[in-house]
């Protein structure tokens, strides 16, 4: 928000009283219009709603454009004087559009009929409007008052505990479910940037006509907030694309997404993850809500317009203990400068919160790209986000073109290594029957990450997506941890690269160093159901099913898709003997996950005796799995106690290389009988994992 002097912002509303109550209704007006103003607010208060209009509640000695954005953040409607002085006033359509980006109700008495100017026409175009333009105010006021108290009567979205996302999930093929489970899900979590794997847990192979599953037996485990909040911590969220047209979200996402990247590398600073952070898009929450639910001191909310060439960028800094304003600004510059925006924004949220930067300044990157060059690499982003193969694809084709244009733009190197990683880890770069495409899509990303390393030579991401095509595509888990060890010497408090070292610990069977570093990642990204959901998998592992089960549940809370949490709820409740927990966890596993599926329910009917439902799923599983899933069918073998055949599927998987060895094998609860066979401990070794 452009600071602006008392005399300016005299025209419209500003703050509640320092010691009143918190406004129902701001009254935004232009300075003509005072008196009809004022009588309007006169109506509602003797009807009960209470009222901030300038300058009766500005508080003595206080900023008066601090004081305006509190009132209307405050607020939970705003009423309008629509007039043709208000049409020309750009205080008013300041106020207009803070409201619009608040989603607070608007409603508007129109006191003449003066033609409304686009941009304000735009932020009105789906309010209430009273119509007054014949003079006759005092007739349309009861109408008013009706207006206002059902819009602050409309409930506000206030987060509980854990925050639901129930956006459409996209479609995608089979083949990437299984690949995409036994890679991210505990093998390497892509530690790339913007990129983590564990988000890929989430969503990347939900069907779209599919509905959300539910959690298996009693209610969801809340996720609650860390007990002490570093001072200095930051979420950022989700700006709010404000253009004409609402064709920039992506471009919206991207800034905050940036921002978010560039806070990340300064050291002190606790930035809570994108995952978490992107839980609240699209809702109307209470800022010291959000803060509790991640753990941030502060919160960055802001709002991009873009028109033509051009873009408008508001940013606002909050503190979560308080809901007070530290900081805010707003820029209009060319699309070309929305690097130095990006910038600015970080350089002005570090003052407010007095962070040291050192000499991580973020004010450092190159001013100017191209904006072609830079909106391809936005919507790049934007479509590696949807985290599907079709996304996966555009992105990549995106990211090519981006870089045709300005072959220096480092960000945009970046992202095709880390979307070319994922194509291979995932499955999306091959077919079911023929390893050499892989191979083919493999040595692409080995390309791109090493042509990143030019132009980036201390990214820790880097050594996370070489690690991860070494434990995935490989099965070279030492060079992944001479790999892993690089990324922690460079970032060592990077909530990815602990989560990245977690997964190989885990993969190798080193519990309590896999463990601790899951906690450590949780605490920067506490909302996000893919680390719960690989948090499960580690501690089944690990010999604590309890565990297991309860952070299953809490990934199931934050995301109902969270599909492999409900496969590991069934194996926990298999372990403890509960059958018919597990069968039901089993079921509900969603058919596009079948192998998992299959072998669960193969698992879990022998354990009940119903032998021929477990030979019924046994033979589905072997017959339309053979190809991509060795693994899990040496394991259905291995919980019905037939070695023989659980040995030779583990060997079609170590021929294969499949990638559910490293997600899964070491401390499998289905070969914890056979620990000691000697067999078994051949084909561990054949493996490269430890006996």
């Amino acid at each position: 928000m452009v600071r602006k002097g008392a005399q300016e912002m005299a025209e419209g509303g500003g703050d509640e009283k320092a010691s009143g109550s918190t406004p129902s209704v701001f009254i935004s007006y232009a300075s003509p219009d005072s008196a009809t103003a004022e009588t309007a607010c006169e109506a509602l208060e003797k009807a009960g709603v209470t009222c901030w209009i300038a300058p009766r509640d500005v508080t003595p000695g206080a900023f008066y454009g601090d004081e305006i954005v509190h009132a209307i953040d405050a607020a939970k409607a705003i009423v309008l004087i629509l007039s043709q002085n208000a049409a020309t006033s750009p205080h008013v359509l300041r106020e207009v559009e803070r409201a619009a980006s608040k989603r607070h109700a608007v409603i508007s008495l129109r006191i003449d009929k003066a033609p409304l100017p686009a941009g304000l026409e735009y932020f009105l175009n789906t309010s209430q409007w009273l119509d007054a333009s014949s003079g006759d105010t005092v007739r349309a006021l009861p109408k008013l008052v009706s207006a206002v108290q059902i819009a602050i009567q409309a409930p506000t979205v206030t987060p509980t505990g854990v925050p639901m996302v129930h956006a459409p999930a996209p479609a995608v093929f089979a083949r990437s479910r299984k690949r995409m489970a036994l890679v991210v899900a505990s093998v390497v979590s892509l530690v790339i940037v913007g990129f983590a794997a564990d988000r890929l847990w989430l969503s990347t192979h939900r069907t779209a006509a599919r509905p959300a599953t539910a959690p298996v037996a009693s209610a969801p485990v809340p996720v609650t907030a860390a007990p002490a909040i570093p001072e200095k911590s930051v979420a950022v969220l989700p700006f709010v694309d404000m253009s004409e047209k609402k064709d920039q979200e992506y471009f919206a996402d991207g800034m905050a997404e940036e921002i978010l990247d560039l806070l990340a590398k300064i050291p002190g600073l606790r930035v809570i993850g994108r995952t978490s952070s992107f839980q609240f898009k699209g809702k109307n929450v209470d800022l010291r809500e959000v803060g509790k639910s991640l753990g941030a001191a502060y919160v960055l909310e802001g709002s991009v317009r873009r028109s033509q060439d051009r873009i408008r960028v508001t940013a606002q800094l909050i503190a979560t203990r308080d809901g007070a304003h530290r900081w805010s600004d707003s820029y209009d510059r060319p699309i070309g400068d929305v690097i130095r925006v990006q910038d600015d924004i970080a350089a002005g949220l570090v003052r407010a919160i007095q962070v040291a930067v050192g000499a991580a300044d973020p004010v450092v990157r190159e001013a100017a790209i191209n904006p072609a060059a830079y909106d391809l690499y936005l919507k790049a982003r934007a479509a590696r986000d949807r985290l599907d193969a079709q996304g996966t694809r555009e992105s990549i084709r995106y990211y090519e073109q981006a870089l045709r244009i300005t072959p220096t733009f480092a960000e945009a190197t970046l992202g095709l290594a880390s979307v070319l990683t994922f194509y291979v880890t995932s499955g999306e770069g091959g077919t079911d029957t023929a390893r050499s495409a892989t191979e083919e899509v493999a040595a692409r990303a080995r390309a791109a990450i090493e042509a990143a390393f030019k132009q980036n030579p201390d990214a820790a991401s880097l050594y996370g997506m070489r690690s991860a095509i070494y434990s995935a595509q490989d099965l070279n888990f030492p060079a992944a941890q001479a790999e892993i060890d690089k990324a922690i010497q460079i970032a060592p408090d990077d909530s990815d690269t602990q989560y990245f070292a977690s997964a190989l610990e885990c993969t190798l069977g080193r519990w309590e160093a896999g463990l601790e570093h899951k906690r450590a990642a949780l605490e920067q990204d506490p909302l996000n159901a893919g680390r719960h959901s690989g948090y499960a998998n580690c501690l089944l592992r690990a010999g604590h099913p309890n565990e297991a089960e309860e952070q299953a549940r809490r990934a199931l809370a934050i995301s109902p898709t969270a599909d492999l949490a409900g496969m590991y709820l069934g194996h926990a409740a298999l372990i403890r003997g509960e059958f018919s927990v597990a069968l039901d966890a089993f079921k509900q596993i969603p058919s596009d996950f079948t192998d998992a599926k299959l072998a669960g329910l193969a698992a879990v009917y022998y354990a009940m005796a119903r032998t021929k439902d477990s030979d019924a799923a046994m033979r589905q599983l072997e017959t339309t799995m053979a190809a991509t899933d060795p693994y899990l069918i040496a394991q259905a073998h291995a919980n019905r106690r037939e070695l023989d055949a659980a040995l030779q599927w583990l060997n079609r998987a170590a021929d294969a290389k499949d990638g559910f060895i490293p997600a899964f094998a070491k401390g499998d609860p289905a070969f914890n009988r056979y620990k000691s066979d000697p067999r078994y401990r051949a084909w561990l070794r054949r493996v490269g994992l430890p006996e």
